[in-house]
């Protein structure tokens, strides 16, 4: 999680039902990038993390490890964790118990080599900033405190924006984006932090097909180059065909694995029980639509919502 201006953000996800837990771990070897994970570890791993809102538990008992140049999605019905576990790891909010650790030290050990996504309704869109205001504010994190950005950051803003495709919107207030044009400026502003760690809460969920694909295409450079990304989606198909691996999850972790898993009949039951839409398509592999709703928000937040795409 970079540090930064972020009171036009907030939200957050409560719980779901019990699932028998799986786990088919599946490990990638780290691309050269900083050396600050020591070696051979994960750069994210969590040992028996519960979690709660109140008396409603969100995680239980998940245990999960991702190593550097990982491209990991999240998957599981509405209410499953997904976005918990994600703010677990930035450090927005705290386990009931178990043990969390990012780059080999505590959550906001390292605050400045996570970039936090957050997801689309979490956003006050009618935020007076701009498009680069926003993407600068992705290296907030590396300034220190009370410093302000240089050419050197607004350099490093203009490439993030060029390398999502939207460097002609540089003075164009954030709320007059279409949804896509929104998710390209905010992996931007995640880009500009040039983290070690994506954590990026349904960073496609909404958006037209070439900007998923655009988007993924950003996302898989960034593994490549060693980074590691976790990425929750309700998109079964985006995630066996652009992920490497997959973490199922229904308040618990089903399996972890490839992420072709995601086409397996057992694991979306025992994942999505009742919630599932399944239909065979010309190859006999599975369509699975778990349409997106909200969630109740903890108490404090507030979702903004906008059905423009």
């Amino acid at each position: 999680m970079t540090h930064e201006r972020t009171d036009f953000i907030a939200g957050m996800e409560p719980s779901a039902p019990d699932a028998p837990v799986r786990v088919d771990a599946m490990s990638e070897a780290p691309s050269a990038v900083r050396d600050v994970t020591p070696l051979g570890r994960p750069s994210v791993e969590l040992q028996s993390v519960s979690a709660a809102y109140g008396q409603r538990l969100a995680l239980d008992d998940v245990s999960l490890a991702v190593r550097p140049g990982s491209l990991l999605a999240v998957i599981g019905p509405n209410g499953a964790g997904k976005s918990t576990l994600l703010k677990l790891v930035a450090g927005l909010i705290k386990p009931v118990s178990g043990r969390i650790s990012v780059l080999g030290d505590r959550p906001l050990g390292h605050a400045h080599e996570v970039a936090y996504l957050p997801q689309a309704e979490a956003v006050d869109w009618d935020f007076p900033v701009t498009v680069s205001e926003v993407v600068t504010m992705g290296r907030y994190g590396r300034l220190g405190l009370g410093r302000q950005p240089g050419p050197g950051d607004r350099e490093i803003a203009a490439r993030a924006l060029a390398t999502v495709g939207m460097a002609d919107a540089e003075g164009v207030q954030i709320g007059a984006l279409s949804g896509g044009q929104r998710r390209r400026v905010f992996l931007a502003r995640a880009l500009a932090a040039e983290p070690l760690i994506y954590l990026l809460d349904e960073p496609v969920t909404g958006v037209d097909a070439r900007t998923q694909e655009d988007l993924m295409d950003v996302l898989e450079a960034e593994a490549r180059a060693g980074k590691t990304v976790i990425a929750s989606t309700h998109d079964l198909i985006c995630a066996a065909q652009r992920f490497h691996e997959a973490a199922f999850l229904n308040r618990r972790l089903v399996a972890h694995g490839p992420a072709n898993l995601v086409l397996d009949r057992q694991l979306l039951a025992d994942t999505y029980g009742g919630h599932v839409l399944v239909l065979p398509d010309d190859g006999g592999r599975l369509i699975l639509d778990d349409a997106h709703h909200h969630d109740d928000a903890p108490r404090g937040e507030r979702h903004y919502h906008d059905d423009r795409r």
